[in-house]
C-alpha cells in the first residue's frame, strides 16, 4: 500500500471497492448488487461473457437474448427484495424509536414557576400549591397574565 497523506488518490480504488462491495443493513444487499445485479467477482470468476467470448464459442444468440433476458429479470426481482428490505429496516428503526417516546399530558390552566433548572427546565406548581413530578421544557411554557 502507499504510505503517506499525499498519495490518497491511489488508496481511492480500494476504499471503493470496499464501500461497493459491503452489505447495506437497510437494503440487505451491496450497492454494486443493485447497480449491476451480480456480486463483483474477480475476473477469473466473471459469469456474464462478453460478446467476444459469446462469438468465438459460438453461441446461438436466441440463447444468448434468452439469457440475458432472465438475467435482466433477476436484477429487477433483487432490487425489489432490497425495496421490501428498506422498508422493512425503516420500520424497525421506526419501532425502536417510538418505544423511547413517553408521552406527556399538559394540563390548561395557571401555574407559577418553583425552580428553574441550568438547562432550561422548570418545575411548576398549580394555584393550589401542588408541584408537579416532572420538570417542564421552558419552551412547551407561555405566560399567563391575569
Amino acid at each position: 500500500m502507499v504510505q503517506g497523506s499525499r498519495q490518497w488518490h491511489k488508496k481511492l480504488p480500494f476504499a471503493l471497492l470496499g464501500y461497493r462491495t459491503t452489505v447495506r443493513t437497510s437494503t440487505g444487499a451491496t450497492p454494486y448488487l443493485l447497480v449491476y445485479g451480480t456480486e463483483a467477482v474477480i475476473p477469473v470468476e466473471v459469469e456474464i461473457r462478453s460478446l467476444r467470448v459469446i462469438v468465438e464459442a459460438e453461441i446461438d444468440d436466441d440463447k444468448w437474448v434468452k439469457a440475458r433476458i432472465e438475467h435482466l429479470s433477476l436484477i429487477e426481482e433483487k432490487r425489489l427484495t432490497s425495496v421490501c428490505h428498506g422498508q422493512l429496516y425503516q420500520r424497525r428503526m421506526a419501532r425502536a424509536y417510538n418505544k423511547k417516546v413517553r408521552p406527556k399530558n399538559f394540563k390548561v390552566g395557571p401555574f407559577v414557576v418553583k425552580k428553574v433548572l441550568l438547562n432550561g427546565a422548570l418545575y411548576l406548581t398549580d394555584t393550589e400549591g401542588k408541584m408537579a413530578e416532572m420538570a417542564i421544557n421552558a419552551d412547551a411554557v407561555k405566560r399567563y397574565y391575569v
